[in-house]
């Protein structure tokens, strides 16, 4: 009797394993992804939605916009400069990355560069030994919310190098590698194809540039008409097209072409490479400051927001330090009126408890990419949103 009962069992066990197997062979098999997909460090771009730009340097103190490379190092003395300031500023406001104009087309570098005398170090501000990349580095540290980006200008009205390729593509890669090497963590680098007209002839190699930044930080976002990473929307004005997608041929693109701004602006709905937008524009009409402006209304800048981040973008908004080296009172207040507008605008959740459903998912049902996923986890939600 033992042995019939022991018989019965291994049968019974036996035909469920093949229940169980049967059962796992029917499942179906996760769906592929539908390319292209955004990197890590770009989802953790997008979440972002706010990114602060610090033009800073001796344009300050001369009162212009583009300075021509002649400027005497003595002019800057920013004698009341705090970082502090202006990271506590950016955080207060919402914005978690602040990018600041380590060099600027004049080529006056905010860093004591061993490559070149035309910079702090030749500056009376605290007597040739400042630096102003550190002390952002060490605020944005010291705070803990807030990353740091460099903007470190390809053109060159400064340095006799430019217009020779070699030599002066060999000065630029010296000035990224000692900004990447030096200043630890930089979340995004910032190159565009700005230039004056009547000015020498210059190939930029901006393939050994991109290629030397991913090998000494290669979780960087590289911003650039071109991307890799972020591309620029195509204007100044903060706003991106009304439908502005995400993903874009980049085979259609390059730096510094003028003829490709509306393509920038819109993105292409059949587009092969993931490459979202990113926004400038300045709180006020120059992007350095000039004791002159004044801030823009907050009505402007709400719908500066709408219109970049409504529409699936990042905004970079420029905020300038003035010539004592904080960033002046009418510009904070007006950030706190924008962040305050912002949160009761945005107060209500009208997306909560509000039920979603699919007529038909990815993978069948239980498959993990339906409507219940795309709500907790923003990877899937992206993915999602491709289908």
């Amino acid at each position: 009797m033992a042995k019939l009962w022991c018989l019965l069992c291994t049968i019974t066990l036996l035909q469920l394993s093949k229940l169980v197997i049967s059962k796992r062979e029917l499942t179906t098999p996760p769906p592929l992804p539908v390319l292209p997909l955004p990197s890590f460090s770009q989802l953790k771009w997008q979440e972002r939605e706010l990114i602060m730009f610090l033009h800073f340097g001796v344009n300050t103190f001369t009162d212009s916009e583009w300075g021509t490379g002649h400027e005497n190092p003595a002019v800057f003395n920013p004698a009341g400069l705090n970082a502090n300031q202006w990271v506590n500023v950016a955080a207060e406001a919402g914005f978690s990355l602040v990018i600041l104009t380590a060099k600027h087309h004049d080529g006056f570098c905010l860093w004591p560069s061993k490559y070149t005398d035309h910079s702090v170090a030749s500056s009376p501000w605290k007597n040739g030994r400042g630096d102003v990349v550190q002390e952002l580095v060490k605020a944005a540290g010291a705070h803990g919310g807030v990353d740091v980006g460099l903007y470190l200008s390809p053109w060159d009205r400064h340095d006799r190098r430019y217009g020779h390729d070699l030599q002066y593509n060999e000065y630029y890669l010296a000035q990224l590698q000692e900004l990447l090497h030096k200043y630890g963590k930089v979340r995004e680098i910032w190159f565009d194809g700005a230039k004056g007209s009547n000015v020498p002839n210059m190939s930029y190699y901006f393939s050994e540039w991109f290629s030397m930044v991913k090998e000494l930080q290669s979780s960087i976002n590289i911003f650039s008409d071109a991307g890799p990473d972020v591309r620029w929307v195509g204007n100044e004005m903060g706003f991106a097209g009304s439908t502005c997608w995400s993903t874009i041929n980049k085979t259609s693109l390059s730096i510094g072409n003028g003829s490709i701004v509306n393509y920038l602006n819109a993105g292409d709905p059949k587009g092969t490479d993931w490459l979202p937008a990113e926004c400038d524009v300045s709180i006020r009409k120059g992007w350095f400051w000039h004791k002159s402006e004044s801030p823009k209304r907050l009505s402007m800048l709400l719908d500066i927001y709408y219109k970049s981040v409504g529409r699936n973008c990042v905004l970079l908004f420029n905020v300038p330090p003035n010539s004592t080296g904080l960033i002046s009172e009418n510009d904070v207040q007006r950030l706190r009126e924008f962040r305050a507008a912002i949160d009761t605008i945005f107060s209500t959740n009208l997306a909560e408890n509000c039920f979603v459903k699919a007529s038909s998912q990815r993978g069948g049902k239980g498959g993990g990419f339906g409507p219940e996923g795309c709500w907790w986890d923003y990877s899937r939600a992206q993915e999602a949103t491709q289908t």
